[in-house]
């Protein structure tokens, strides 16, 4: 599904966060970096707009890694990396999140931008992705999580729920002229777990919460928890 749509995914993605989703990766990645870590992950890093902001906001001393089960999500992503004019290498690994070629704690940090949902939204392999997310890292890693969310108050759940369900579905089937693949997206958006759900199966898999911030009302929300 998602080598199918690479070359509208950017567009869809600003459609489908009311063009917010750029500014919340980079609040993402500030994150991840904090402390000045000196390996970090991208997972399951799409286009590489993730991945950018990290090698943009990171140290000198700092290796930024990008990991994509898709190819051709990375054949977009490393074009924008080139493009960007980055002062550091950046390497881009094909890979599957839940068998990941990383030795034990690799990594002193892990991000993940809009993916979260693909991993763990009704998905029976999400044990095992989260049980590699936290192998990879090392103890008191980060894992950064920025994910739509769904809003406390009842107005504004109900009208981003309606904003998915009729216009962000049809307008991203319209762009990438690829029905499922935009229906599955607005639907995961549309039913995927609230802060608290995500809280506890963090929890449940070896995480400690450090910080949880909603965005936009609640419709997004940045996670921070640390491997115990």
């Amino acid at each position: 599904m998602f080598d199918a749509v690479p070359r509208r995914y950017d567009l869809l993605n600003r459609v489908l966060t009311l063009d917010q989703d750029e500014r919340w990766r980079r609040r993402a990645a500030r994150k991840c970096l904090e402390g000045s870590p000196a390996r970090v992950l991208d997972l399951c890093c799409g286009t590489g707009d993730l991945t950018r902001h990290l090698a943009r906001l990171a140290s000198a001393g700092t290796e930024i890694v990008g990991l994509d089960y898709s190819p051709g999500m990375l054949e977009i992503a490393q074009p924008k990396l080139n493009a960007a004019n980055l002062q550091r290498p950046v390497r881009l690994v094909v890979g599957d999140a839940t068998a990941m070629e990383f030795p034990d704690g690799a990594f002193d940090a892990v991000g993940i931008a809009f993916a979260f949902r693909n991993l763990t939204w009704r998905n029976p392999l999400r044990d095992r992705a989260l049980g590699e997310v936290r192998r990879v890292l090392r103890p008191g890693g980060r894992f950064v999580i920025v994910e739509t969310s769904q809003p406390a108050g009842f107005g504004v759940r109900a009208g981003f729920h309606a904003y998915l369900k009729c216009f962000a579905g049809p307008a991203g089937t319209f762009l990438s002229r690829h029905r499922s693949a935009y229906r599955y997206l607005a639907e995961s958006a549309r039913k995927f777990y609230g802060p608290g759900e995500v809280t506890a199966m963090l929890e449940a898999a070896g995480f400690e919460l450090v910080g949880a911030e909603p965005l936009l009302g609640g419709a997004a929300a940045v996670h921070v928890v640390r491997k115990i």
